[in-house]
């Protein structure tokens, strides 16, 4: 007799979520944690995500998204929990540039419901944003922001209120899979589940099949918040999630949700290495000045320094897609790693997925755009 029916590796932004759906309809679950949930060193780290429904070349991705957000309501309902804050999102940039066409084309393919505005209404809807004359916003209406460590506790705190258990300070170091159930160890003690689940973001890597260790590293997020003296132009009510490409950079955000700071990021930064161990945890000089340079171009409300920034992990493949489905050759392993930066969004779908392949590996469909078994052909 196994420990218990299902196991999963990592409870932060995926693993939890997996916990959330698979207690849904087994009790006998039981979560590895390496520290504790939501530590500092997670992804899940930053206090908040974007969530938007538009997105440029995002086809595969919509259906995920779709049941995503349903999700995350539903979280919320299960839970008791405010997780996701719908202001609405804006894409912004240059009207005949490569961003707003790529972005339209996509849109249009997958029937996201969008509004464009016009440089006009922009600057008199948010005059927050510096605009060129050419610039013009797409919006959507069901985005928002996300709360990482909320949402993350949520669901734990449901999946345990259902019967599972989450065991902290117990970094998973090996897996091996036998013929009717998996062993996992930390090197002091070990346990035996049915099927198992692995997530764990960066740290992920040193326990996947080899053939997939070769196609995946560890990155650093770098992520920044300025200060401004009038938070009033930046609360939900007034500012929206963004993204924005011009001017040849591009940066997101989110609103005044401290009473003192905006989040405003440079976008597609990461940052390689080795081992996560070896990811910078400090900003770089070059990074401070290209994000404060771009801050101060995009917001002339935003006092142009910065006043928190932090780095957080997470686990990249070779082709961007994520790692999410039976690891090659088994029907007890499922991987659910690799989300690339850019998980958080759709973790709750992400995490269903991952449940519904170990509670019924016979009738749960994998994306074909994420099985990993892609990387062995």
């Amino acid at each position: 007799m196994t420990d218990a029916h299902i196991g999963v590796i990592g409870t932060g932004s995926i693993g939890s979520m997996a916990m959330w759906q698979a207690t849904r309809h087994e009790t006998s679950v039981i979560g590895f944690e390496a520290k504790t949930p939501a530590h500092p060193r997670t992804a899940v780290g930053g206090d908040s995500r974007l969530f938007r429904m538009t997105y440029r070349g995002t086809d595969p991705y919509f259906p995920i998204l779709k049941r995503s957000r349903e999700l995350w309501l539903e979280l919320e309902k299960d839970s008791g929990s405010s997780v996701f804050g719908q202001c609405g999102g804006l894409s912004i940039g240059h009207r005949d540039g490569s961003y707003i066409p790529a972005l339209l084309e996509s849109i249009d393919a997958c029937g996201a419901e969008h509004r464009i505005l016009d440089h006009a209404e922009m600057k008199e809807r948010y005059p927050q944003h510096d605009l060129d004359s050419d610039e013009v916003g797409v919006w959507d209406a069901q985005a928002g922001y996300l709360r990482t460590d909320a949402a993350v506790l949520a669901a734990l705190t449901c999946a345990r209120e259902r019967g599972a258990t989450v065991l902290t300070d117990t970094n998973i170091t090996s897996v091996t899979e036998h013929n009717d159930y998996v062993e996992v160890s930390d090197g002091d003690q070990s346990w035996t589940v049915d099927r198992l689940i692995v997530t764990g973001g960066a740290w992920a890597g040193g326990i996947l099949p080899d053939a997939l260790q070769r196609r995946v590293y560890p990155a650093r997020i770098l992520l920044t918040w300025f200060g401004t003296q009038r938070p009033d132009l930046f609360t939900p009510e007034v500012f929206p999630i963004f993204i924005r490409i011009a001017r040849g950079t591009s940066m997101y955000g989110a609103p005044c949700l401290d009473g003192a700071s905006v989040k405003a990021s440079l976008d597609g930064r990461a940052e390689r290495a080795d081992d996560p161990s070896d990811l910078l945890r400090e900003p770089t000089l070059g990074e401070m000045t290209e994000v404060r340079g771009t801050a101060a171009s995009y917001f002339p409300d935003l006092v142009p320094y910065v006043v928190r920034a932090d780095t957080y992990p997470d686990l990249y493949t070779d082709d961007g897609a994520p790692l999410l489905g039976f690891a090659p050759g088994s029907r007890r392993v499922v991987l659910a790693t690799g989300f690339c930066g850019a998980g958080f969004k759709m973790a709750t779908g992400y995490g269903q997925i991952a449940a519904d392949l170990a509670l019924d590996p016979n009738s749960a469909r994998t994306p074909k755009f994420t099985d990993p078994a892609r990387f062995m052909v």
